[in-house]
């Protein structure tokens, strides 16, 4: 399965933006899916992640800021970023958990500006 992710670009702080990611196939509802970033010099870390049927699971330094959601007939996950801060900068990759394996999309850079 590919994932193509779209929806970064250069924000003001305390802005908002939303990414968008949508599945090359379809993407069944119980599959995790979501959002991964990886700012410059930094390990990759969780953003959110969702399962139908359960909670959402966010980064500690995002909860409160972004929420998750799922259109699953679209096979897509969308991140909706609000209260942007210049720490928010990164590359957000998408990503799905399908039969075990990891999948990664291409990333899309996000720019916060103070």
């Amino acid at each position: 399965v590919q994932l193509q992710a779209s929806g970064g670009g250069l924000v003001q702080a305390g802005g908002s933006l939303r990414l968008s990611c949508t599945a090359s196939r379809t993407i069944h509802s119980s599959v995790v899916m979501g959002w991964y970033r990886q700012a410059p010099g930094k390990e990759r870390e969780l953003v959110a992640t969702l399962r139908s049927g359960r909670d959402a699971n966010y980064g500690d330094s995002v909860s409160g800021r972004f929420t998750i959601f799922r259109d699953n007939a679209k096979n897509s996950v969308y991140l909706q970023m609000r209260d942007l801060k210049a720490e928010d900068t990164a590359v957000y990759y998408c990503y799905a958990k399908l039969d075990g394996a990891a999948y990664w999309g291409q990333g899309t850079l996000v720019t916060v500006s103070s």
